[in-house]
């Protein structure tokens, strides 16, 4: 069974988009990594000072050891991501739902 993931990160919302074109490879073999590790699907989604991470990975334990990882910290930083805040991170199993789409 999966798990859905989702981290709300504080920060500079004008730099991660910016970043999402400039750094476009940085991304992609980030992606790659994620995959490699459990990953099976990514999405962001952008609010006022914060980005949302939206993923499925195999198991919470696969996604909580990529996301540890210092050079993923340290790329969040760097893309707009506020080191000063912790960010929330909430997970739940998958479930399979009649309205699912």
């Amino acid at each position: 069974m999966s798990v859905i993931v989702a981290v709300k990160l504080t920060g500079d919302t004008d730099l991660f988009k910016k970043s999402l074109t400039e750094r476009a490879d940085d991304y992609r073999k980030i992606a790659e990594r994620a995959k490699e590790k459990g990953a099976l699907h990514h999405r962001f989604a952008v609010g006022d000072g914060f980005v949302i991470v939206n993923d499925e990975w195999e198991t919470a334990e696969a996604f909580q050891t990529f996301f540890s990882d210092p050079e993923m910290r340290e790329f969040i930083g760097s893309a707009g991501g506020d080191p000063s805040v912790a960010p929330e991170i909430i997970w739940g199993d998958s479930i399979e739902s009649p309205d699912q789409f």
